[in-house]
């Protein structure tokens, strides 16, 4: 039983005929992106690798919750930029550094505030929560 209602932002990945190829196209709602792998590791590098969209995904979330709270709270956040990079431990552990610039005249106890803040985007929590994934062949 599913107490969430249905995901109004499904996404549809598609592996592009071309044999021997990873490039997938994405259709995202009226949006269409392309994810490919880059040529050193066998792909034709025609758009982002899945990894790419995955940080894509915690900055974008992090700037926009960001942008939200500092609106909701009138305070000057000019721009938000996040930078993001993925490695793994040694026990193999996924790990994200996120580098947060945040722009506007704001006292160090509102940058705090937005520091505090970033970890609550949903994707961040998400992530850090851990996320069980249900697979199954469909016709």
């Amino acid at each position: 039983m599913n107490p969430q209602p249905k995901d109004p932002h499904t996404v549809i990945v598609n592996l592009r005929d071309t044999e021997g190829t990873y490039t997938c196209d994405i259709k995202a709602g009226k949006h269409q992106m392309v994810a490919d792998e880059p040529v050193p590791l066998g792909g034709d590098d025609l758009g982002a690798a899945p990894y790419q969209y995955l940080k894509a995904a915690l900055g974008a979330c992090t700037a926009m919750t960001l942008r939200m709270y500092a609106e909701r709270k009138k305070w000057p956040v000019e721009n938000v930029i996040v930078t993001l990079r993925h490695s793994r431990d040694a026990k193999k552990q996924s790990m994200f550094e996120r580098d947060i610039k945040i722009v506007g005249e704001l006292t160090d106890d509102q940058r705090e505030r937005l520091l505090d803040i970033a970890d609550r985007c949903p994707v961040h929590k998400t992530l850090s929560n851990g996320v069980t994934i249900l697979s199954k062949l469909i016709d």
